[in-house]
């Protein structure tokens, strides 16, 4: 069994929730206090112990590719230590760029990054989608679970309510090998109507995908909107048996709307406070 090695994020978006900021600042780009969120996925993916960072963007968001050089430049600045940080971070991996030219769904996202991660299983981080743990990460603990099951994909999953239902991939299924918080999936439906489907466990943006997501892809149709989604993909291999859901342990913050941003960075300001007061 090979090491997952590679995490993919794409951040190609038009972040229009935050119009007019995200006109000319890539939704990921925003802060949560002193770093923008992609930095805590990159982050979060180095702490779970990956190398290779695969970032799917757009000709608008080339910023985030000068967010990840080395700053030798500016070492002298009064922030020093912050700077030295980042570039640690950015030594710890290696970081290829994908250009998605048309913005057709998530699932197209991680399609046309293929040829880069090649045939083998590979991390995915939504970093709108903001975690916090005090222990191992979200893609770190599902790492552990691919490490035990390589041959099933993982999809983080968090109990929504009923009103939020329709905001959400929803699945449904049984428990797996007697694991409390670990789900075969039997059933997903995206973005349903409230009594479409008897589950309130909602899908957040972490995964890890097996290479045959991208076959399964490829055979995709677009939906209504145009765009492939990545819930309908993952339902052929769900039909197969080979999908698991995990009620991970930790908290998320939604940093895809405003209430959720706001509220990240009021919990964020907290630690920060505390971390530099003792």
């Amino acid at each position: 069994m090979s090491k997952i090695r590679k995490c993919l994020f794409p951040v190609a978006g038009f972040g229009s929730r935050f119009f007019p900021v995200t006109k000319s600042i890539p939704k990921e780009m925003l802060p949560i206090i002193t770093k923008p969120l992609i930095h805590y996925a990159v982050e979060e993916s180095a702490q779970a112990g990956l190398s290779s960072m695969k970032i799917v963007l757009s000709k608008n968001k080339k910023n985030i590719q000068n967010y990840f050089m080395i700053s030798d430049n500016i070492n002298s600045a009064s922030n020093n230590n912050k700077i030295k940080e980042l570039d640690l971070l950015i030594q710890k991996a290696e970081f290829d760029y994908i250009f998605q030219s048309e913005m057709l769904g998530l699932g197209h996202a991680i399609f046309i990054a293929r040829n880069e991660i090649g045939e083998e299983s590979f991390a995915v981080i939504l970093p709108d989608d903001l975690c916090f743990n005090e222990g191992k990460s979200v893609i770190g603990q599902m790492i552990e679970i691919h490490e035990r099951y390589p041959d099933y994909c993982i999809i983080a999953i968090e109990e929504v309510t009923d009103d939020k239902k329709s905001n959400y991939g929803i699945v449904s299924g049984e428990l797996f090998q007697n694991h409390e918080n670990l789900f075969l999936v039997e059933k997903m439906i995206e973005k349903p109507e409230a009594d479409e489907i008897d589950s309130n466990m909602g899908i957040i943006g972490r995964y890890i995908l097996t290479p045959e997501i991208f076959s399964k892809l490829e055979s995709t149709p677009p939906d209504i909107r145009g765009e492939i989604q990545i819930t309908n993909a993952l339902k052929k291999l769900a039909k197969e048996k080979k999908v698991l859901a995990y009620n991970f342990s930790g908290r998320r913050f939604d940093c895809g709307v405003v209430e959720g941003y706001i509220e990240a960075n009021n919990f964020y300001l907290n630690l920060y406070k505390n971390t530099n007061n003792n």
